[in-house]
């Protein structure tokens, strides 16, 4: 009798370390590897503020469609080939349909951690075993199961980044299988097909963006990005985050894995061995939080909390998340998610994001903390909403939980530090070539001035062929009156609500011990 395996790929975008897709060739004659086109995320949104569905910008799309191609490729050179389908009305019920006509017996797919995929999950799970099919769901996409970690801490989740690390332990070492070959695709029937879409036959047609991300994606691309960072082993064990430079656009001061982690390209657990091979190989080396390992162990710290906190993702509900008055300014808001606040730093950084859907995390901090505590004090959630749209590294646990960080409503407090958005960016990049290049209508601007161009005499603007207020926005806030006035707002609020309800004493304590180890060293 025939055993047929389904192993349906959502994130987890490889064949390297892929537990699901390991146990979906044992003992199995035939395997289904199936990829369904959810649309809500390719479905085109014209209302939306850029090109891109209601949920993802092109970029990011464009970045899946990579990751679709590549891994079609990968399992056609072992014999196979990626089914993909389309999700109509949506993917659960697709997979449903295909477990009955295609006569499976176990179905195989990584563990999902976030809201939307833990509901979609279940509805699969639930109809399989209504039917007798063997449902493996294994946590691979993180180095530890986010429900272990809270249960060891007493069914809560930890609420700090050493008490998490504390707790999570060592994390197992990926699948060291390689393939040859893999059980062939069997019969599918009258299912229809699909060839893995260009981003016109998905509907996005008058393309006028100038610039794309040249961020391709792939489990290829991301496994040549990973040996070129590991080829260099001293700026390995010597990388320390608060060090990295977010001016740095053509050769970022960093790994620019994150995109590929996201989708799972690249697997955590593999990234984290070869870090610890390159660390046994040099010896000395930077350590958690601030090395690249802590950078693994930050992931996997949001996804922890994440996954044990209802409404993560707002404020209101969120029993971690400080209840602060945020003020509603659209005009304000499109001026900071447009790059038109006046400000070239902010600016540049924005465009930057828009046009390539990634920036620097120093990069991301300044833009947040501008539009947040420090000057516009606008929402958290209604940045967060931009970055999940534009960055093609979004990721629902991260992006949310750095966003509660920088806006100061859970895990850091100390809203009086703010980054000003002339002075930090003039600190790694005096010449201001990052915002020469993003900002070209400022790359005549002379040094002195490209940071506050609004201080250049008539005289200067004009021999720079850029009038303030003409060709370039005046600042839409005074940043010295704006950050003096965010921080009264803040005091008054937290003055009023205290600590978030509920809040763990032992996790705020633990976190203000934090925060003075960092100032001393």
């Amino acid at each position: 009798m025939e055993s047929n395996a389904v192993v349906w790929f959502r994130k987890g975008l490889r064949i390297h370390d892929n537990p699901a897709l390991d146990y979906a060739c044992r003992g199995s004659s035939h395997i289904f590897p199936v990829f369904v086109l959810d649309p809500r995320y390719l479905h085109p949104d014209p209302s939306a503020f850029s090109l891109g569905s209601a949920r993802a910008g092109l970029n990011r799309i464009r970045f899946l469609l990579d990751c679709l191609l590549d891994l079609d490729s990968s399992l056609r050179n072992l014999g196979s080939r990626l089914l993909v389908l389309r999700g109509h009305p949506e993917p659960a019920s697709v997979i449903c349909r295909i477990l009955k006509d295609w006569n499976i017996r176990k179905v195989c797919y990584e563990f999902d951690t976030e809201p939307y995929g833990q509901a979609r999950d279940r509805q699969v799970t639930d109809f399989a075993r209504q039917l007798g099919i063997e449902v493996f769901s294994p946590v691979s996409h993180t180095l530890f199961d986010p429900a272990e970690v809270i249960k060891k801490n007493g069914g809560r989740p930890p609420l700090t980044y050493q008490s998490f690390v504390a707790l999570a332990g060592k994390p197992p070492d990926p699948l060291a299988k390689t393939y040859s070959e893999l059980p062939p695709v069997g019969n599918v029937g009258k299912v229809e097909l699909l060839n893995i879409p260009t981003i016109e036959e998905l509907g996005y047609r008058d393309i006028e963006q100038e610039e794309f991300s040249p961020f391709g994606g792939g489990e290829s691309e991301a496994l040549r990005r990973l040996n070129e960072v590991l080829k260099d082993k001293e700026w390995v064990a010597n990388f320390e985050k608060p060090k990295g430079d977010p001016s740095a656009f053509w050769k970022p001061a960093t790994t620019v894995l994150s995109p590929y982690l996201k989708f799972g390209c690249l697997s955590s657990r593999y990234f984290y061995h070869c870090l610890h091979s390159v660390y046994l190989t040099v010896g000395k080396h930077t350590s958690p939080p601030v090395s690249l390992v802590g950078q693994l162990l930050w992931r996997e710290f949001f996804y922890t909390v994440a996954f044990g906190t209802p409404n993560f993702d707002q404020m209101r509900g969120n029993k971690i998340c400080k209840q602060i008055p945020w003020k509603d300014d659209d005009k304000l808001l499109v001026a900071w998610r447009e790059g038109r606040t006046g400000y070239p730093w902010i600016d540049a950084i924005m465009i930057q994001l828009k046009k390539w859907g990634w920036m620097h995390h120093l990069a991301r901090h300044s833009v947040a903390c501008f539009l947040t505590r420090g000057d516009l004090f606008i929402h958290w959630e209604k940045g967060r909403d931009v970055f999940e749209r534009l960055l093609i590294d979004s990721d629902w646990a991260i992006n949310n939980g750095n966003w509660l960080w920088l806006s100061c409503s859970a895990f850091f407090y100390q809203y009086h530090r703010i980054y000003s958005p002339i002075s930090f960016g003039r600190k790694y990049d005096p010449d201001g070539k990052y915002i020469r290049h993003f900002l070209p209508v400022l790359k005549d601007m002379p040094n002195e001035y490209i940071y506050e161009p609004w201080t250049a005499p008539l005289s200067i603007q004009k021999k720079a062929n850029c009038i303030i207020g003409k060709d370039y926005p005046r600042p839409v806030v005074v940043h010295d009156r704006a950050s003096k006035e965010c921080r009264k707002k803040m005091g008054e609020a937290y003055a009023k609500v205290g600590s978030a309800e509920e809040e763990d004493d032992t996790a705020a304590s633990e976190s203000t011990t934090m925060q003075k180890r960092k100032r001393r060293t």
